[in-house]
């Protein structure tokens, strides 16, 4: 079977389960079907370094997982600087202590994980916060990678990692609070 036809097929077969994680790790279709066109691409570019020793989808996740990195790596260098003035001061104290206060113990966190209508609510928290921080933050906690892994792929330091996660925490509880604990 020649180069073109192996691609070919491959494509065929492929498509749908890449199409599926990328979708899953961009949370958007069609940049989701950029990539995946990459990843042909790439593979097509690179056949001959393809020696078979793993399954061809395993070979192409892995470059799936590499144009994502490089996909998020660019975005997050290309978004502007996020300013708090909405939960700091000038001084740099709290405008609203409530952030700090504990939600009600009654909506225990299983509950919560299993209640549709709250995993949208949260989803959309998500997709609201500003790539910069939503970039790691998916990383991090959907994509379950290590802090120096996220760090190397966003190019920023461990420290700035950790702002970024505190800072999209808090962004994410204020939006739970008024989107959902709030309708509660």
């Amino acid at each position: 079977m020649t180069k073109n036809e192996t691609i070919k097929n491959w494509i065929e077969e492929y498509s749908g389960p890449l199409l599926r994680r990328a979708v899953h790790l961009l949370s958007d279709k069609v940049e989701a079907e950029d990539i995946v066109q990459e990843v042909f691409v790439s593979a097509f570019s690179s056949y001959d370094s393809f020696e078979g020793k793993s399954q061809p989808l395993t070979w192409l996740m892995t470059i799936l997982k590499r144009k994502v990195a490089d996909f998020y790596r660019k975005k997050y260098k290309s978004e502007p600087q996020i300013k708090l003035d909405h939960f700091f001061d000038e001084t740099g104290s709290w405008k609203n202590d409530d952030v700090l206060n504990d939600w009600d113990a009654s909506n225990k966190e299983t509950e919560l994980l299993d209640d549709k209508d709250f995993n949208k609510t949260l989803e959309d928290c998500i997709e609201d916060l500003p790539s910069r921080w939503k970039i790691p933050m998916k990383m991090y906690y959907l994509e379950e990678k290590k802090a120096p892994e996220v760090s190397q792929e966003l190019n920023i330091s461990t420290t700035n990692l950790w702002k970024i996660l505190q800072r999209s925490r808090m962004q994410l509880r204020e939006c739970l609070e008024f989107n959902w604990f709030a309708k509660s």
